[in-house]
């Protein structure tokens, strides 16, 4: 698996527990308290 480059996007979900994230090739993640990151968009 190669090693991604993520930064953290502020959202107002944060305060809840639900982070998202922006891969430096273009793809979003989301992550709900202490599960796996998952896709959401290409």
């Amino acid at each position: 698996m190669p090693l991604l480059h993520m930064k953290e996007i502020y959202t107002p979900l944060k305060l809840i527990g639900i982070k998202v994230f922006k891969c430096t090739d273009g793809d979003t993640y989301i992550k709900f308290w202490n599960k796996p990151r998952k896709k959401i968009f290409n």
